[in-house]
């Protein structure tokens, strides 16, 4: 029998206002959960604008502790709209100790659990090596209820190594929140070349693990504040894929997007009784992923 698992994706442009990026995130949730939404997902660090195209020690003010007033915003929406609801904040662990953390609220409010993100980038208009500490918690899926979901975030989406340990500990569902996009200089076809990389990878892990995959990035253009650069153009995109990597929906790259998608779950049972890439792993032989480099 099919289970359909109604997720909601909030792909929205930023501005530096917080108080009104949230009440329109706010907005877009209740008109999901109106729509039936279960799960909704929304994109990496969605309450400011991606800050990290600079290193300046005062925006680690923009932190938040868990719990805090923060999270209890999100509890509340949660709770009042019914939903299972993935965030991700700028974590305030410690004073000089600062995470970039996904959250994950049940249905009744209650924090279901929280993802460290593990891979942090250090490139130029991302330098988030600056702000955010390696997450120490691994690869764990979050129970929720309904089912274990593994959340990644943006810059752990390049490696298969991650969407496969969330797989073997029993996660039913792959979400990425993101926040990914172009810098002017790069050509066209150069563009147009790093997007499609960003979407097929993930295919990739749907399909390798048998699971769906839910990606929501960021959209719109953020200037950068040290006139270095000319800024990021987020390229959106945000998509939801099945189990052989099928898109189920595919938003746009230049517009806000708040849509409700159904997610069949009970087709991964299937696929991965065709494709038994689980069965046949050859692991005996697999020493060698925890080098660095085999010289």
């Amino acid at each position: 029998m099919d289970r359909i698992l109604k997720v909601g994706i909030i792909q929205q442009a930023n501005s530096s206002d917080i108080g009104d990026n949230r009440a329109r995130i706010a907005e877009k949730i209740k008109k999901l959960a109106a729509c039936g939404a279960e799960l909704i997902v929304n994109q990496e660090l969605h309450d400011s604008l991606y800050f990290c195209q600079t290193e300046d020690v005062n925006l680690c003010d923009l932190a938040v502790s868990i719990p805090s007033d923060t999270t209890d915003f999100y509890a509340s929406l949660a709770k009042d709209s019914g939903v299972v609801l993935v965030t991700s904040l700028f974590e305030r662990r410690a004073p000089g100790l600062y995470h970039n953390t996904a959250v994950v609220f049940d249905k009744d409010g209650s924090i279901a659990g929280k993802y460290r993100k593990m891979h942090i980038p250090d490139d130029p208009a991302y330098y988030e090596k600056f702000y955010f500490t390696p997450g120490d918690i691994g690869f764990e899926p979050i129970k929720t209820s309904i089912g274990k979901i593994g959340v990644l975030v943006c810059w752990d989406q390049w490696y298969p190594e991650a969407a496969r340990l969330m797989a073997l500990k029993g996660a039913e569902i792959l979400i990425y929140p993101t926040a990914i996009g172009w810098e002017s200089s790069d050509t066209v076809d150069e563009k147009e070349r790093q997007r499609q990389a960003w979407i097929t990878v993930q295919r990739g892990h749907a399909i390798a693990n048998g699971l769906p995959v839910v990606s929501v990035n960021r959209v719109g253009h953020e200037a950068d504040p040290s006139g270095q650069t000319n800024g990021i153009s987020f390229w959106g995109s945000s998509f939801v894929a099945g189990p052989q990597g099928e898109f189920l929906f595919q938003a746009p790259h230049d517009s806000e997007t708040a849509d409700v998608v159904d997610v069949d779950m009970a087709r991964s049972e299937q696929v991965r009784r065709w494709w038994p890439f689980l069965r046949d792993r050859r692991i005996e032989n697999y020493g060698g992923l925890t080098s660095r480099f085999l010289d």
